[in-house]
C-alpha cells in the first residue's frame, strides 16, 4: 500500500509511533524514525524492521525543543536529497490537570512540543516537500482536543490547535499536492496512557462503546491509510479513531 513512499514518522521509540514504523514498513514504505535520543538499541530495532521488511529504516535523532538541532537534521535530508512524501507528526507529551493547579510555565512546555515543534518540523519539510509535487501530512490529535473535559487545559488545548492547524495548512496545501489530515485517537494502550489517572480512565471507558483502549496498530492502520493512495480525496479531515466514543 505505500511501496516508493518514504516517511518520517516522529516519536518513533515507543508507543503509536512504534506501532506506525512497523505497519508502515509491513506496507512497504522507506521510514525515516525519529527518536529523541540516539541508543543501540533503538538502531538495533531499525536494523532489524529494514531486514525484515527489505526496506530502508533510518534512525534519525532530534529534540522536538531544540529548533537547532531539529534543523540541522532536516537539513542533512534536504541535501542528501531524500525524498520524504509522508509525514506523521506523532511526537507529544502528556499532562493532566486543572488549570488553576497548572503553572503557566508548564502549559507552555506542552504546547511547545505538541504543537510548536511540529509545525517547525512542518515548515521545514514543505518546501522540498511541494517540489515532488505529491505528499500526506498526518498530525497526531486527541478526542480530548475535540471534547475538551475537564483537565484539558494543556495537552487537550495543544491537539485541539494541532487539529485547528490541520484545517488550514490543508486548505494552503491541497494546490501544491499535499494532503493534510489529522487523527482524534481515544484513550490508547500505551505508557502514556498508563500514566492516566485512575478515575479520569474509568470515565473514558465508561463513554466507549467498544469499553476498552485502543491497540497502537489499530491507530498505525488509520495512519497508513491516510498516507496511501487509498485516500487521495481526503484531506483537512479529523478523523476519530475512538472505539464509539458516547
Amino acid at each position: 500500500m505505500l511501496k516508493g513512499k518514504t516517511a518520517l514518522i516522529t516519536g518513533a521509540n515507543r508507543g503509536i509511533g512504534k506501532a506506525v514504523v512497523e505497519e508502515f514498513v509491513r506496507c512497504g514504505a522507506n521510514v525515516i524514525a525519529h527518536a529523541r535520543r540516539d541508543t543501540p538499541e533503538f538502531r538495533d530495532w531499525c536494523a532489524g524492521l529494514a531486514d525484515s521488511g527489505q526496506v530502508s529504516v533510518m534512525p534519525f535523532f532530534f529534540d522536538m525543543t531544540d529548533p537547532e538541532g531539529m534543523k540541522q537534521a532536516v537539513r542533512g535530508l534536504v541535501s542528501a536529497k531524500v525524498p520524504v512524501s509522508v509525514l506523521v507528526n506523532n511526537a507529544g507529551i502528556a499532562h493532566g490537570g486543572l488549570f488553576q493547579m497548572t503553572s503557566m510555565a508548564t502549559i507552555r512546555k506542552v504546547f511547545d512540543v505538541n504543537l510548536f515543534a511540529q509545525m517547525e518540523l512542518t515548515q521545514l519539510l514543505l518546501r522540498p516537500m511541494a517540489r515532488q509535487g505529491k505528499g500526506s501530512i498526518i498530525n497526531m490529535g486527541s478526542v480530548l482536543g475535540l471534547d475538551m473535559p475537564r483537565g484539558s487545559c494543556a495537552y487537550g488545548l495543544s491537539k485541539a490547535a494541532l487539529m485547528a492547524f490541520t484545517h488550514t495548512l490543508a486548505a494552503e496545501c491541497a494546490p501544491l499536492g499535499i494532503r493534510v489530515n489529522a487523527l482524534a485517537p481515544s484513550l490508547v494502550d500505551t505508557d502514556m496512557a498508563n500514566l492516566m489517572e485512575e478515575g479520569a480512565e474509568k470515565t473514558m471507558m465508561a463513554q466507549c462503546a467498544m469499553g476498552r483502549r485502543a491497540f497502537p496498530q489499530e491507530i498505525a492502520r488509520t495512519v497508513a491509510f491516510l498516507a496511501s493512495e487509498s485516500s487521495s480525496y481526503i484531506n483537512g479531515q479529523v478523523i476519530r479513531v475512538d472505539g464509539g466514543q458516547l
